[in-house]
């Protein structure tokens, strides 16, 4: 794995005396590995609102339906039933939504090369078209699966609670995304590394995405 970003850790270290001290006593990040959108998708609405755990084990169920390497292609997903997938430990609504996202994949509305061109609103726009995908995931698609450098998830719950603590913030709804995004200013164009760093703060693996955090 390639080693962390020196310059990235020079602007956010000049730019911000909390974020520099958040980074002199955290551990180096590395960049993420760029994935298969389409998998990440699926892992991310497998991963909704349950356990890290808990995900890896029905994730592992997932992989198991699809023999023989695992692999859950958009046509083969889209011949299971609802029973089959539920037999998987997936609930009716999941089962739903990876569908939703097999569907668009099939319609190849996932290239990797045209999305990662993508604007951040555009890019979120584009996949919240997919019933189960909100902006938080396409935020953790864009940091994670993309490894796209500027992304600032500010309604994901971590940040949140990380930024109060270290920033002693004590606004609440908009004030506190108003107040948030105003201090992730001056991290540009670096914003995702510094919010690896702040997820990283309250004992977060930075390495993979939160299984559930938006507000």
């Amino acid at each position: 794995m390639n080693p962390p970003d020196s310059a990235a850790l020079r602007h956010l270290t000049a730019a911000d005396p909390v974020m520099a001290g958040l980074i002199a006593r955290g551990r180096p990040i590395a960049p993420a590995a760029h994935e298969d959108l389409y998998l990440a998708l699926l892992r991310a609405i497998v991963s909704q609102q349950i356990s890290t755990k808990a995900a890896a084990a029905i994730w592992r169920k997932v992989q198991a339906l699809f023999q023989p390497d695992g692999y859950p292609e958009p046509a083969a997903l889209l011949l299971l039933t609802e029973e089959d997938l539920r037999t998987a430990g997936i609930s009716r609504q999941k089962a739903g939504y990876l569908r939703a996202i097999a569907e668009f994949a099939q319609r190849d509305q996932l290239d990797h090369a045209h999305l990662s061109q993508l604007s951040d609103d555009e890019f979120t726009q584009h996949l919240t078209q997919i019933k189960g995908v909100g902006r938080w995931t396409a935020q953790m698609l864009q940091m994670f699966a993309l490894d796209q450098p500027d992304v600032f998830p500010e309604g994901d719950l971590g940040i949140q609670n990380a930024m109060r603590r270290h920033y002693g913030l004590q606004e609440t709804g908009r004030a506190l995304l108003r107040r948030m995004t105003e201090l992730a200013e001056p991290w540009r164009p670096y914003r995702t590394l510094a919010s690896k760093y702040l997820w990283q703060s309250l004992d977060n693996s930075p390495d993979t995405p939160p299984a559930a955090g938006a507000a």
